[in-house]
């Protein structure tokens, strides 16, 4: 997953492919984030403004209710 690539997609593609990452290889945000060197503050800001949140239990993007 290359992150520069990652940045210029349409962001709910963004949102299929980190819940993806995040159902099969990693086990927390944390670990995606430090995994594939991502920007913390351009991944949380992207998700909330397609209206989505980090649910650590669930350990995926949820819709924001």
């Amino acid at each position: 997953m290359d992150k520069s690539v990652l940045e210029s997609m349409d962001s709910h593609m963004v949102l299929s492919i980190l819940n993806e990452k995040l159902r099969l290889e990693c086990d927390s945000l944390t670990t995606l984030i430090s995994r594939y060197d991502l920007n913390t503050n351009w991944l949380i800001s992207s998700m909330n403004q397609i209206g989505f949140h980090y649910d650590a239990v669930s350990n995926q993007f949820k819709p924001i209710i």
